[in-house]
């Protein structure tokens, strides 16, 4: 947990956001901060996660930005393009996972946010479970909150 505390840390100061701005800094004529709170950004992960539930991977890619990069669990490829991201996705839902966030830590910025913990999936076709540490960061583009990148690992030590 100490881990994630200094990776929070780190990740709110490279953020830079407004939405820990001092008082009286505001942002500038071209920073318009999306408002949103901690319980908006952990709904994104069940935002995802019920993507998964469809099935469809061209809903799973949706939550991507269109410049993003997933690092994935059960994949030693980085996927970048929307094209390559439904191709993991293609893979990854046959065994038709579903996830639950164990702990997480929320970090908001100025138009991002980073959401970082544990999470478990169990795959319901063959009744497997895998811990793994993630970490979502988000972007407001275009009206939404899209995933900008996103890192999967299960744990190391089992």
């Amino acid at each position: 947990m100490k881990r994630l505390t200094l990776l929070a840390a780190a990740l709110t100061l490279a953020l830079g956001g407004c939405a820990t701005a001092p008082s009286g800094s505001a942002p500038t004529q071209a920073q318009n901060c999306q408002p949103t709170n901690e319980q908006e950004i952990a709904a994104l992960f069940d935002r995802w996660n019920a993507s998964l539930q469809t099935g469809d991977p061209k809903k799973v890619a949706a939550n991507y930005s269109s410049r993003t990069l997933l690092l994935p669990t059960v994949s030693n490829r980085p996927r970048q393009t929307a094209a390559e991201i439904e191709d993991y996705f293609v893979y990854f839902l046959k065994d038709q996972p579903s996830g639950t966030v164990v702990s997480r830590m929320i970090s908001i910025g100025c138009n991002t946010a980073v959401d970082t913990g544990l999470y478990n999936f169990t795959f319901a076709k063959t009744g497997k479970s895998v811990a793994a540490r993630y970490t979502y960061t988000y972007e407001w583009k275009d009206g939404q909150w899209l995933i900008s990148s996103h890192h999967s690992s299960a744990l190391p030590e089992q």
